[in-house]
């Protein structure tokens, strides 16, 4: 809030106070073709403390910023993952101020809930190339009394 303010009506979307910040990432292209995609100057400060603050919430257990970083971090890297979360913080800080809600994490699970089926498919068929065969059974619904 030091940085930014607790005003944000020059902004109005939190896409525009990523840009401004410079965590979003850079989109150059040419002929179709991507070119760098280095992130913008933006507020070095601000920056730096969310950066800090990125690493510190990916190394938590059981929460939303911990799943989001693991999530990326294996396919990414470790620093794309960190500006990754460090985005989602502004994004979240963001609708904090706006809307004047407290935060509700998502949950460390939120992504395997959202994709329940491809996480299945993909675990099942990651199990046969082990050798091993598998069957899925959907859980019993409990009877109401």
């Amino acid at each position: 809030m030091a940085e930014v303010g607790a005003d944000l009506s020059r902004f109005p979307t939190a896409d525009h106070l990523a840009s401004w910040a410079g965590l979003v990432p850079g989109n150059n292209e040419s002929a179709g073709k991507r070119l760098s995609g280095k992130m913008r100057q933006g507020s070095q400060w601000l920056r730096a403390g969310l950066t800090q603050a990125a690493h510190a919430a990916a190394h938590q257990k059981n929460n939303y910023l911990a799943a989001h970083y693991h999530r990326l971090a294996g396919r990414r890297g470790k620093k794309r993952a960190t500006m990754a979360v460090a985005h989602s913080i502004l994004v979240i800080a963001y609708h904090i101020i706006q809307d004047r809600k407290p935060y509700q994490d998502l949950g460390s699970n939120y992504f395997d809930e959202r994709q329940k089926t491809f996480t299945a498919n993909r675990l099942t068929r990651r199990l046969e190339k082990l050798g091993y065969r598998v069957l899925i059974t959907p859980p019993a619904t409990p009877v109401a009394a």
